[in-house]
Order: C-alpha cells, then structure tokens, then sequence
C-alpha cells in the first residue's frame, strides 16, 4: 500500500478498498456464525477465520495492520499472540490494540449486583473481560512481541444505556452467565436491574445512564 493510499482508504473510495481483503478472526464459532449472518459492508471483502489468535495459520509478512479489540485480556498467552501478530506483518506494519483500562462503574454495579443475587462465582465470569493488563504490561507485552516505536495512550468516552432494568436482562442474556440469568425468575431479573440502576444512579440521564469509560490504546511498528 502506497503512502497516498493510506490516506484514501476513509469516505467513498470503494474501487481502492477493493484491492485489499480484512480477515477477521475469533475462536468461538458463534460469535463468526452471528457476523457472517450480517449483511456485508461496503468496501473491502471480510473473510471470516475460526482459529487461534496464538496460532492463526496465515503466512508470514501477509499483512500490513493488525487490529485487535477488546481481545487481548482473553488470550491464555499475551506475549505468544503478539509475537503471531508480529510474525504476520510486514517489516514496518502497524499494530493497533485496545483493553479497557478499569472494570468501570456499569461493570462493578452488575458484578455487585450479581454477587448479591446469584453468587461471587458467577459474579467473577461476567467481570472477566475487565481482568486486563495494566499501562506497564501492555507495553512489555508488545516490546516482548519484537515490536517497535510502542506508544499507549488513555482513551475516554461517555457511554450511554437506555432504562437499566431492562437493559441489564437483556445484556447478560448475551454474556457467559446468561444460563443463570435464565434460572431466574422474572420478579428477580428485575430486581437486579433495578439494582444497577440504583447504584449508578448518580449518572442517571433521562431515563438511563451516562457514564466515563477509560480505554488503554497501543500502537506499534513491526
């Protein structure tokens, strides 16, 4: 990809986007089956992989950006799936990853919530994506992963949730403690929303919420 091109690939510029194929890539089958269902988006083709972010199977020095999303905090080995990505971009390819950098005040008001209705196990799953490295991590871990020029910076943003008590049911029915959700009655489903909304009452917006989320961004030269 030439200079001048890195610079088009935003706005209408369809004919350029088609040179180039994404591949997105996920361990879990259904979170694939669930975006191929999609309608697909314009511009460049998606090819969709179930594979192993510590073993993905593409050639070496095949890619010129690897983003990762969210991602990072779940591999059982960090360092080995930075060293993949760097293994599939080209000398001087860039590397962009993001992780929460707390567990955030909607995600410690429903991980309460749900260590008061259901138990500190359960309560433990559902946070689990908020279990990320720390600022001094995420850097060994890129360096360790042979790549260069690493800089982190702290995103924010206001997240906003319509009316709690039935937001709250609605989210767990997607996440990994929704079979316990599902043994609950209704009466307590809402009980549980209702107590999210209480404890972040303060942030309370019309009829939900508006609250600060903290990101940990990383990018880095291969």
């Amino acid at each position: 990809m030439s200079k001048d091109e890195q610079w088009q690939l935003e706005g209408d510029a369809a004919e350029l986007y088609e040179r180039y194929v994404a591949r997105y890539m996920d361990l879990n089958a259904g979170m694939l089956a669930v975006a191929r269902s999609l309608p697909a988006p314009p511009g460049a083709a998606v090819a969709w992989i179930e594979r192993s972010a510590l073993d993905t199977g593409l050639p070496d020095r095949s890619f010129d950006v690897a983003l990762c999303q969210q991602g990072l905090q779940f591999f059982p080995d960090k360092i080995a799936a930075m060293r993949e990505m760097h293994r599939v971009l080209v000398p001087g390819g860039r590397v962009a990853l993001s992780v929460w950098r707390t567990t955030g005040v909607y995600n410690s008001a429903v991980g309460n919530a749900l260590r008061q209705h259901i138990g500190v196990e359960v309560a433990s799953r559902f946070c689990a994506s908020r279990n990320v490295p720390d600022e001094k991590e995420l850097f060994d871990f890129a360096v360790a992963g042979g790549f260069q020029d690493v800089t982190l910076r702290v995103q924010r943003m206001t997240a906003r949730l319509p009316s709690l008590e039935r937001f709250v049911p609605g989210h767990l029915a997607g996440t990994p403690v929704a079979a316990e959700l599902r043994a609950m009655s209704d009466a307590a489903r809402t009980t549980l929303g209702r107590d999210v909304a209480r404890e972040l009452s303060a942030y309370r917006e019309g009829d939900g919420v508006a609250f600060p989320e903290e990101i940990n961004v990383v990018t880095a030269k291969a």
